[in-house]
């Protein structure tokens, strides 16, 4: 029974590491760096959910509609965006659930918000993504206003 357990450990350690790793590559690419890296990290029918009314909030399915999402979000900040990964709720070989804070500049100044990931990693890539702002109110308000300033 511990060989059970042990794999099952490994397997964990192994989706811990493919979400450090996407946040990691997402750090780089937010700051205008390459979409590439994180494109590799990515399932080709990759899921991205994210709640609310914003400008960036949806269901994006496969990489184009996931890197048009990423590309949207790096463009209303203005390559500001910051995500800060936190403590791990929950994971196993198909599931992580991650504490997130996320800054951006608005008007020179800096807004932030908190989220839950949830991501479902299938054959060693992220299969799909849900982000859950904590307070969804304030999350709207910061990229509702991050929108009107960038158009």
């Amino acid at each position: 029974m511990s060989g059970i357990g042990e794999e099952t450990a490994r397997e964990a350690a192994r989706s811990l590491e493919l979400i450090a790793d996407l946040h990691q590559r997402q750090a780089e690419m937010y700051a205008g760096g390459p979409m590439g890296p994180v494109a590799d990290l990515l399932s080709d029918d990759v899921v991205w959910h994210l709640c609310g009314e914003s400008p960036i909030a949806g269901e994006y399915r496969g990489w184009d509609a996931v890197f048009r999402y990423l590309a949207a979000s790096r463009e209303l900040t203005r390559e500001t965006l910051r995500m800060r990964p936190g403590e791990v709720v929950a994971a196993n070989r198909e599931v992580v659930v991650q504490l997130l804070a996320g800054e951006a500049l608005l008007a020179g100044a800096p807004a932030g918000w908190e989220a839950v990931g949830l991501y479902r990693v299938e054959a060693g890539q992220v299969r799909e993504a849900r982000l859950v702002p904590l307070d969804l109110e304030l999350f709207d308000r910061i990229w509702t206003a991050l929108g009107s300033a960038a158009s």
